[in-house]
């Protein structure tokens, strides 16, 4: 199937600083300008004491981050389809971590 002619064709390029990062930690901090999501590793090396390592932020406009929660949405949905259903582990309440 081609795209219409009035499409453009999108080329990704990865530039010299682009990294790939393991993150089990997503905090999200918003403004009326934007969302600012962090991403860390979480480790737990006793039960009173939780670290969060955090290694990026990346900041989206309001747009981006909806764009962003519908293509998770749909791609969460298509994995749960081939794989069954993800389970969420209990998290404390208003920790405001992801894991």
């Amino acid at each position: 199937m081609s795209l219409p002619s009035n499409q453009p064709q999108v080329q990704l390029h990865q530039t010299a600083d682009f990294r790939e990062s393991y993150a089990n930690s997503v905090q999200i901090r918003l403004s009326l300008w934007d969302f600012f999501l962090t991403f860390g590793t979480v480790t737990q090396n006793s039960p009173d004491v939780v670290n969060v390592n955090v290694f990026q932020g990346i900041y989206l406009s309001p747009q981006q981050a909806k764009a962003l929660a519908a293509l998770l949405e749909q791609n969460i949905a298509h994995y749960e389809a081939t794989f069954g259903e993800i389970h969420l582990e209990a998290r404390a309440p208003n920790s405001g971590v992801v894991q």
